[in-house]
């Protein structure tokens, strides 16, 4: 009896042996994915396919050959331009608006021909750019944008008229 013992313990064994294989999720019998495997935190992004490229609709806008030149010879609206070159034409603009009456130069900036202006309750900046012929000064909010209202233009009236421009 000896020999029918041993051999029911050996295939016991053997079925406990199979049985712990099986049910501590031996990669035999497990389906899925490399990349799930990771942690979640190393694990790949899923991107929609629309948002892989970036976004071209709203691309910087270059303005026109037409409209550069209007700017640059003094047609555009809010400002004016002189025939002096950037520097000259920022220190003259410096003088002219210090003459006016009620003016308040909050800042200057040389570098980026500027000049923080306070003006009858209205707070705006007067812009020297250097331009093809020379200089163009206009008045612009702090967002770069042209500034409206009535003092920036009474302003710049003053300065055209003061600098003798067109």
């Amino acid at each position: 009896m000896r020999p029918n013992v041993s051999i029911a313990r050996a295939a016991v064994a053997g079925l406990l042996l199979v049985g712990v294989a099986l049910g501590s999720g031996c990669s035999w019998f497990r389906k899925g994915s490399d990349l799930y495997a990771q942690s979640p935190e190393t694990r790949p992004l899923e991107v929609p396919p629309d948002l892989d490229l970036p976004r071209t609709d709203t691309a910087v806008n270059v303005p026109s050959a037409a409209a550069r030149q209007s700017v640059e010879s003094g047609q555009a609206s809010g400002g004016f331009g002189l025939a002096t070159g950037r520097e000259e034409a920022f220190a003259k603009v410096g003088e002219a608006l210090a003459a006016v009456q009620g003016v308040t130069i909050t800042s200057r900036a040389e570098a980026l021909g500027v000049y923080d202006i306070s003006y009858e309750g209205a707070n705006f900046l007067v812009r020297v750019a250097g331009a093809s012929t020379g200089s163009y000064v206009s008045a612009v909010d702090p967002r770069g944008l042209p500034a409206t209202g009535a003092a920036p233009k009474k302003l710049i009236d003053t300065l055209r008229t003061a600098l003798g421009a067109q």
